[in-house]
């Protein structure tokens, strides 16, 4: 497996798989890989002959108050977990190489992302759209890996690709959960033994929602009512920043569960927010 640093290097090994006419299949993250990076990685080497697993911290989709600085970073093992499920490549840049200080160029969707994440961290979607289309142009990849846990990414990566006319097939992989239903992720490592146990949660809340629609409850107040309930039921200090019902391309707000409704949520338990979210029908 190579390990790559700077971008000239990188294009230049993508040019050369391409000349020689292999697929190429990326992995976006951001390091500190557990089970749920390691499908992705397994999935893109289905359909890959060559994986590009890009490891990097992304300064630009990050507000000033969140855990930039404290987000969790293990290289040497992440290395070992990309190897281990097929990974080929590494694109483990410095963040001076991807955002020199003259840096001024950003990729923005008008409207996909104004809803959920959006409303709470306005400017993250704005560096999660930037960074994927510069690792597009980097790697220049056949099909590109990411997971249905960050429903709201994977829907406005999508849309930037058909747009911008990127030629890569983007595959949504299902989210991993523990055996409990939490959705894995990297920050789950930041609870002590409390939270962790509380952090089950916001599962617990969307496999309510799923089990009433199966009942025939198909308004979403309804069904927001029980599921905050549920998850302050099981975490007092639980702090909801919301809790949608949309449609699943192109998000748009339900009042009624029809078919393709995605009902998603994001919580903050003991200074963690998780996110997770759950197709309903």
């Amino acid at each position: 497996m190579q390990t790559i640093r700077t971008i000239k290097k990188m294009q230049a090994v993508a040019k050369l798989l391409t000349v020689k006419k292999k697929k190429i299949g990326l992995v976006p993250t951001m390091g500190a890989l557990h089970e749920g990076h390691l499908s992705l990685i397994r999935r893109a080497k289905k359909a890959a002959d060559v994986v590009i697993v890009s490891v990097f911290v992304n300064p630009a989709q990050f507000g000033p108050k969140e855990d930039f600085k404290k987000y969790p970073r293990d290289e040497k093992e992440d290395l070992k977990k990309i190897k281990k499920a097929g990974g080929d490549i590494v694109f483990a840049p410095e963040a001076a190489e991807i955002y020199p200080c003259d840096y001024e160029t950003y990729v923005v969707l008008e409207n996909l992302p104004k809803t959920l994440e959006g409303e709470i961290r306005p400017d993250h979607f704005r560096g999660v759209a930037t960074i994927v289309s510069k690792l597009f142009n980097i790697t220049r990849p056949d099909l590109a890996v990411f997971g249905m846990k960050d429903y709201q990414q994977a829907m406005v990566i999508k849309k930037m690709t058909r747009d911008l006319g990127f030629p890569i097939r983007i595959i949504i992989a299902p989210t991993v959960r523990e055996e409990d239903g939490l959705a894995m992720s990297s920050r789950n490592r930041y609870f002590d033994h409390i939270g962790r146990w509380e952090a089950v949660c916001l599962f617990y809340a969307l496999r309510t929602a799923r089990e009433m629609v199966k009942a025939g409850i198909v308004d979403t107040k309804l069904i927001t009512k029980e599921m905050r309930a549920v998850i302050l039921a099981t975490c007092a200090v639980a702090k909801i920043d919301y809790i949608a019902f949309t449609e699943f391309e192109t998000l748009k707000p339900v009042k009624k569960v029809v078919k393709n409704t995605v009902c998603s949520l994001a919580v903050r338990l003991h200074g963690v927010r998780l996110i997770d979210n759950m197709k309903l029908i």
